[in-house]
């Protein structure tokens, strides 16, 4: 797509402008997720969520129909400012939830992320530029010649448009607010029987504030909330979140560089089948893998063996490129199939 804009000087600075597209969303969500979080608490995690999904619907035709690099950067912006699920979904989830299930619920946040961003990738490379790729289906419409990236678009409206109708008519609110006019923590309680000793006793209103007014839990302030815990396990996260996120980000650019230029030089139907087989994957090892790992070994353990596991893969990934240039150079020409050894070391990559 960054190709076809023609704003790249050489096929080198394809990559410059797509990080350009990938960073631009998350640098604009950054921006917009705390005002999100706050104003979830004010009118409800419910309307919140909804916004949300209009945003991305909005923001996947905008990118859809995109003819400009400007207008595709434009369209991921929109696509970050409007995007406050993220926290808003994690804060739903903990009030509907209780200690004996909170854990397996917030379990299901990652798996759900991992199969939208891997399916999301594979539907992208699967049906971009149709036209050229399916030419007996999509060979005569002309809106897809106009505008070849936006087949992968409209299937990612409808999934939105399908949670949005859901959410509009099926989606509660979680957030349980005071009602209005009352103070928290003060209820309604029966006065008890008055006796001979105690009827003298002020016991005449039905309104007992339970606790005083300085003993109302107050929300806490950022600075509050990072303790010492918070601090390391935020920190643990944020190298995890950025060694995963430089490696899914790169992985298309790197996949679909010429193997001159250190790539693999696939087309984008095999990127799309690549990460189609590493969602394939990753769901196994979620749904099944995982929880037998995790009730031998517990999630600490399995955390640490798998950081430690992911370092050589992630070190081995650029060689492949050299398989590729070797491929290149035996059949004199471009790769005509994917061999079977280079599916399995992306796939151990995605598995890890």
């Amino acid at each position: 797509m960054v190709e076809d804009f023609n704003v790249a000087k050489s096929p080198k600075d394809i990559s410059f402008y797509a990080s350009l597209l990938f960073a631009s969303f998350s640098v604009c969500q950054t921006m917009t997720i705390m005002y999100w979080s706050r104003l979830s608490d004010r009118i409800g995690r419910r309307p919140v969520m909804l916004i949300g999904l209009v945003g991305y619907l909005l923001s996947f035709l905008m990118f859809g129909v995109a003819r400009s690099f400007a207008w595709a950067l434009a369209a991921r912006c929109l696509n970050g400012l409007l995007a406050g699920n993220v926290a808003v979904i994690k804060s739903a989830l903990a009030e509907i939830s209780d200690d004996t299930n909170r854990a397996r619920m917030m379990a299901l946040l990652p798996l759900m992320w991992n199969i939208g961003t891997v399916g999301g990738s594979a539907i992208g490379g699967i049906f971009a530029d149709p036209v050229h790729q399916y030419p007996g289906v999509f060979g005569d419409m002309e809106i897809f010649r106009v505008f070849p990236y936006l087949l992968p678009c409209l299937i990612g409206c409808s999934i939105t448009l399908f949670g949005l109708v859901l959410g509009v008519f099926k989606l509660q609110e979680t957030l349980v607010r005071e009602p209005s006019g009352k103070k928290p923590f003060e209820q309604r309680v029966t006065p008890p029987r008055a006796t001979p000793s105690s009827s003298s006793s002020s016991l005449a209103t039905e309104t007992t504030q339970l606790l005083a007014d300085g003993d109302a839990p107050k929300q806490l302030t950022v600075r509050e909330l990072l303790t010492p815990t918070v601090v390391r396990v935020m920190a643990t996260n944020v190298v995890v979140c950025l060694a995963v996120a430089m490696c899914d980000q790169a992985y298309p650019i790197f996949a679909a560089s010429d193997p001159s230029d250190g790539g693999l030089g696939f087309a984008s139907r095999e990127i799309g089948f690549s990460l189609a087989i590493s969602g394939v994957a990753v769901l196994y090892l979620q749904l099944i893998a995982y929880p037998k790992l995790e009730r031998k070994y517990g999630a600490l353990r399995c955390y640490q063996i798998g950081q430690k596991i992911t370092i050589p893969f992630y070190l081995a990934i650029p060689f492949l490129s050299l398989l590729a240039t070797r491929l290149e150079e035996s059949v004199d020409g471009p790769i005509p199939d994917v061999p079977p050894s280079m599916w399995a070391s992306l796939l151990s990559k995605e598995c890890l």
